[in-house]
């Protein structure tokens, strides 16, 4: 009896060891029993040795999980993986962030106690709104070693990318954005460059000493066909770490979130078609294999928040947040050499009238047209961006209010998403009107509704949407609130994000500048006082004196 305990405690075990190839695999011991033999064979690769003794598996955290929960006997290197990998977010501390330039909310803290916990191997999953790129950036602050970074994003946030960082970290990184299909020489100790050109630079790119790659929007990676997934993938092999930061690591199934959960444990899920028989519901057609189905989530969901995953929703923090967040977005212009030479004119125009413009009708009268002019210029030039930062936001599958000033802008939005949006402006009847509210508030398809800012301030309730953009701003601070408070309302008990899109080094900037003088520009803020429009656009023309 005492020989048979001694035998079963003593040859159940698991160790580390290496297959043929170099590959990290599991040797499994066990005594004959029927109910752990049946055990055995649902961990995924598992095979009988040919030598007659043993089993062996692929190296997986959860072949780990599974031998470790039996009753397993792990060796060193097996258990150490194991309790390296598993962090419970609910179970962390804060943590200090010497020379942070700025305080984080306390659920932010927590994301860079996680980060620190898992080295900067990680997915922020974090929703929408809730600083996921200052969470990052705090750990780079944190983290200083970890420095050069590449910062891979979508085109649009770059910009803001770079901003953040100058107002996060206090160590004065260089930083440096990549622009265009040539590549030219790498200089900094932040590199940002866009999805879309990664693939020019990827030879480069692989010479420089990163020691980190951040991938902001990570879900931009999810087609293995794509060549932007192909060049990330090749990239990140020269790079030890790894983080991913998206809102929305899945749209449709399972299958999309893969990459990011193999590049930053390749030991959670080895094998491709092991995580899709368990999660995605494959199945074979003409075509071949389709992995667009999904099950057995909740199981998926408890082992990548056990593990690699930090996720909080804003609902889950709501006690943290303001009412409403307020945030710049600087938008590239695609027409620059006709704005600058526009505001040139405007310029010499400004400098060879000087006066006071509020006293003379008449050159008020066209020092607004002027003015509107090269607004709408500059409006023109960051449509595109304004396209990519919706289409962006879209993917989250949640609702956005986006208010602009003049009517071809609204135009060619609508006309950009058909079947998805709904629009209020002067030209809607006061029944179309409701209806467009109706629509946007109860329809799920109806993922967007623009507003012009005149016809869209009064009378309308749009609690459906958290979050909402201003494409153009108005001369009236407190019109603007009012169109802030179609989404905010008090009754409401959501936090409201705000995002401010203008124009890169434009007039939108010094607008916003007057409209808010007591915060930076980069706040994007309305302080809500009265200004009126005459006074706000002879403060403007003083500014190009």
């Amino acid at each position: 009896m005492n020989s048979t305990i001694y035998h079963h405690t003593v040859f159940k075990t698991a160790k580390l060891s290496q297959d043929k190839t170099g590959k990290g695999q599991i040797i499994i011991k066990f005594p004959f029993d029927r109910e752990t033999l049946s055990l055995i064979k649902t961990i995924p690769g598992c095979k009988f040795n040919s030598d007659g003794k043993n089993w062996f598996c692929p190296l997986s955290v959860g072949a780990i999980d599974i031998l470790k929960r039996d009753g397993f006997i792990l060796d060193e290197p097996l258990l150490g993986m194991f309790t390296k990998n598993v962090v419970k977010v609910s179970e962390l501390s804060s943590i200090e962030i010497p020379g942070l330039k700025g305080e984080l909310r306390p659920f932010q803290n927590i994301c860079v106690a996680f980060e620190d916990k898992k080295d900067g191997n990680l997915l922020n999953a974090d929703d929408m709104g809730l600083g996921k790129t200052i969470e990052t950036l705090a750990f780079l602050q944190l983290r200083q070693q970890n420095i050069p970074a590449l910062i891979v994003c979508p085109s649009v946030v770059k910009i803001n990318w770079q901003r953040e960082a100058q107002k996060w970290l206090s160590f004065n990184p260089r930083i440096q954005i990549l622009e265009g299909q040539t590549p030219y020489k790498i200089t900094g100790d932040i590199i940002i460059i866009n999805y879309d050109i990664l693939s020019y630079w990827e030879k480069y790119l692989m010479k420089y000493p990163f020691k980190i790659i951040i991938a902001d929007e990570g879900q931009a990676i999810k087609n293995n066909t794509a060549e932007r997934t192909r060049a990330f993938k090749a990239i990140k092999k020269k790079i030890e770490k790894v983080i991913f930061t998206t809102g929305t690591p899945i749209e449709n199934n399972p299958g999309e979130i893969y990459n990011m959960i193999n590049m930053v444990e390749p030991t959670l899920f080895p094998v491709f078609w092991d995580f899709a028989w368990e999660f995605c519901e494959p199945k074979h057609t003409r075509a071949g294999w389709e992995y667009k189905g999904a099950t057995n989530i909740p199981k998926l969901h408890k082992i990548l928040t056990d593990s690699i995953m930090i996720r909080r929703l804003k609902s889950d923090v709501l006690s943290e947040l303001p009412p409403k967040t307020f945030s710049f977005v600087p938008i590239e212009l695609t027409n620059r050499k006709e704005y600058n030479s526009a505001e040139k004119d405007y310029i010499n125009w400004v400098r060879g009238v000087k006066g006071d413009f509020s006293a003379n009708k008449i050159k008020y009268t066209e020092a607004r047209a002027k003015t509107e002019g090269l607004k709408q210029i500059a409006v023109k030039g960051k449509i595109n961006g304004v396209k990519s930062w919706i289409d962006d936001f879209l993917e989250s599958g949640k609702k956005l209010v986006v208010v602009t000033t003049h009517v071809f802008v609204l135009d060619e939005l609508m006309a950009n998403y058909p079947g998805i949006s709904v629009k209020i402006d002067g030209s809607v009847t006061d029944k179309k009107r409701q209806q467009a509210i109706d629509d946007f508030q109860t329809d799920p398809t109806i993922k967007l509704i623009f507003l012009q800012l005149i016809a869209g301030g009064i009378g309308i309730t749009l609690t459906a949407a958290w979050d909402e953009i201003i494409i153009e701003l108005g001369w009236s601070p407190k019109k603007m609130d009012q169109v802030i408070d179609r989404v905010h309302r008090f009754t409401q008990m959501n936090a409201v994000n705000i995002y401010y899109l203008l124009a890169l080094n434009t007039i939108e900037e010094k607008i916003a500048a007057l409209l808010d003088r007591k915060r930076k520009v980069i706040d994007g803020v309305i302080d809500g006082k009265e200004t009126d429009e005459d006074s706000l656009i002879t403060q403007l023309i003083k500014e190009y004196y």
